[in-house]
């Protein structure tokens, strides 16, 4: 069943950005993921947690595609770089079927 992950991010500087989203849609593409949205332009419709600076949907063909990007050394290695300058909120949801 294809799943998704959805991220929230919240970027404290602007250091590892040209690094991390100049490789990470390569990391994405190599484990069978497209993203669906990417950056975007948060806009808050309801409640009251602090909105994102970027927010983003990846999708895979099922949650072990997703779980294999997330655990992968390309990945964790990004996402190392990434937590130099940001803090994120992720999850991973499956389709409706």
């Amino acid at each position: 069943m294809t799943a998704f992950v959805i991220g929230q991010m919240h970027i404290q500087s602007r250091d590892w950005m040209d690094e991390y989203f100049a490789k990470i849609p390569t990391v994405v593409s190599d484990n069978s993921g497209k993203f669906i949205v990417r950056g975007g332009d948060p806009e808050h419709l309801e409640g009251e947690s602090k909105l994102p600076d970027a927010a983003f949907i990846i999708e895979f063909p099922d949650r072990e595609h997703a779980r294999r990007f997330w655990a992968s050394d390309e990945f964790q290695a990004l996402a190392i770089l990434r937590r130099s300058g940001s803090f994120l909120n992720a999850i991973l949801v499956d389709k409706l079927p």
